[in-house]
């Protein structure tokens, strides 16, 4: 039996939802992000991407390109509340439910044709979930998250599109090498040099050629061009908290050395967050006297896995926590309130360097271990 998956995206959700706050946003060039010219774009209407403005742009490139963009700060907790909504109706409605992101679904929808057409009943529920949302969702429609994904991204904005079974290598022939899932600019630009623009020509090549230009990556890249994909749908699960706690070896008051603790703890804990993409609300800075007294002082943040804003909050905590002057045995820290959120960094806040130092250790890690490096305050 041949698959049905649905992906759906809800479409430039951050400005979709900060144009329900302020109507007269709408049909005008909107930036969500960083407001300085240090910050980064979050995310863009339309209006403003004719104009070449990206997520992950710095604001003042953002600003020479589009000079009469209006510039929102954004509001993580109601992007939140909305996400929450949309996933609500959808675990409410469908069999199985993957939340892939804060603002993207996949749906397992197989054997549901032999009571309702699959694409029927997901045309209903785009229709509810702009109804009682008010948002613009797009969706896709196909045997595989893949091929899904790509069709959401063409029937973008606010559409609709089903792929037939047998019709995905035709679908995806003519497209871009960029509609594929995983090329990123790197990986683009090899393909440009080899020639390569359509998704066609990959699917026409030697999976053992692509394999041996781009390692296991191609023969991936490979497989997603000829629509072949079987990786599952996953039920949607969401995790509370993550955590790190040191106990020490003998009990001391060395300020110093604790706060050194601390951001090398809030560190890993941040990259978890990255790692995983997720985005924390609520950071939570514990300790344990030598006499085995508890004591805990937590704060809410913007959701973000910065680990700069993260670092100040939780030094800021134990500032205030450790009154007693007495010797600490156990020192801990706790994000919870955590959050599906694809943006790596905290975009409303960080300036590009530090986006960009973020992402060149993140990086770093990814590669040669998350002991590969770190920052020199936490040596």
């Amino acid at each position: 039996m041949d698959r049905s998956i649905l992906h759906l995206d809800l479409d430039t959700f951050f400005v979709s939802v900060e144009r329900l706050e302020n109507r007269a946003l709408i049909g005008k060039p909107v930036i969500v992000g960083g407001t300085s010219d240090r910050g980064v774009v979050a995310s863009c209407s339309y209006e403003a991407r004719q104009f070449g403005v990206h997520s992950a742009m710095s604001s003042r490139l953002a600003k020479q390109l589009c000079p009469e963009a209006i510039f929102v700060k954004g509001d993580y907790d109601a992007y939140s509340r909305f996400s929450g909504m949309v996933t609500d109706i959808l675990k409410d409605s469908a069999p199985l439910v993957e939340k892939a992101s804060i603002d993207e679904h996949y749906c397992d929808l197989t054997g549901m044709d032999k009571f309702i057409g699959c694409a029927k009943w997901a045309t209903e529920l785009r229709q509810r979930i702009i109804k009682e949302t008010r948002l613009p969702i797009s969706f896709g429609l196909s045997v595989n998250k893949t091929v899904s994904k790509v069709a959401t991204g063409q029937a973008k904005p606010n559409g609709q599109l089903h792929i037939i079974s047998g019709t995905e290598k035709p679908f995806l022939a003519p497209l871009s090498i960029k509609k594929i899932p995983m090329i990123g600019n790197k990986t683009y630009m090899q393909l440009r040099n080899m020639g390569i623009s359509q998704v066609g020509t990959i699917q026409q090549m030697d999976v053992e050629l692509m394999q041996r230009v781009l390692g296991e990556n191609g023969v991936s890249i490979w497989r997603k061009a000829n629509g072949i994909d079987n990786s599952p749908v996953v039920p949607y699960s969401e995790r509370k908290s993550l955590s790190k706690e040191e106990t020490f070896d003998k009990d001391t008051t060395d300020m110093a050395a604790l706060r050194k603790i601390i951001v090398r703890m809030v560190d890993a804990l941040a990259y978890d967050l990255r790692s995983q993409q997720k985005l924390t609300s609520c950071i939570t800075v514990k300790i344990r006297y030598s006499n085995f007294d508890t004591e805990t002082k937590q704060a809410k943040v913007p959701y973000t896995a910065s680990d700069r804003t993260l670092m100040e909050k939780a030094l800021e905590l134990f500032q205030k926590l450790y009154s007693r002057r007495m010797l600490i045995r156990l020192i801990g820290v706790k994000f919870s309130g955590l959050v599906s959120g694809s943006y790596q960094i905290d975009l409303f806040n960080d300036t590009i360097a530090q986006v960009n130092l973020c992402n060149a250790l993140d990086g770093i890690r990814n590669r040669f271990g998350v002991k590969s490096v770190a920052k020199a305050i936490t040596a």
